[in-house]
């Protein structure tokens, strides 16, 4: 009897153990640090991608697009060759789930060189260093994916 019970338990703290993993939220961080149009549009669909499958799932999954360096140009209002992909995405098909992250110093560097401002696309966060948000994201735990280009 006190067998059963204790198996009874054992197997009770596993189902609960394993209800509990598939209730913890998901975290992608996706790296951009290249102006090319075709890293850009890997990015949107690995994001894509990423939160139709745990939709599906009926599972929560936030995902933050970090752009810096040549990268920038993906969200710059100005040079961006995906930002109406970007509004799509941000605003209509996945609202809520999925942010983009400009950095600050990439940005500045390049006002300095262009000697004019940089805007960003308004659906973009604009953070102080893309590379300390990239590393921040990462201690908290973020998953991280840099794509990349199948060119040589």
């Amino acid at each position: 009897m006190l067998r059963r019970l204790a198996a009874a338990a054992v197997l009770s703290l596993a189902f609960t153990a394993s209800a509990l993993a598939t209730d913890k939220p998901h975290h992608i961080a996706i790296q951009v640090d290249q102006n090319d149009p075709q890293i850009m549009n890997l990015a949107l669909n690995n994001a894509t991608n990423v939160i139709e499958y745990y939709r599906a799932r009926n599972e929560d999954v936030d995902v933050d697009i970090i752009t810096y360096c040549p990268g920038l140009h993906m969200l710059r209002s100005d040079t961006s060759p995906v930002q109406d992909r970007i509004r799509r995405l941000k605003d209509f098909v996945f609202p809520g789930k999925i942010q983009f992250s400009a950095c600050n110093n990439t940005r500045q560097g390049m006002e300095k060189a262009e000697g004019h401002a940089i805007s960003v696309v308004s659906d973009a966060t604009i953070v102080p260093s893309g590379v300390v948000h990239l590393m921040e994201l990462q201690e908290q735990v973020w998953s991280y994916v840099r794509p990349q280009s199948s060119r040589p």
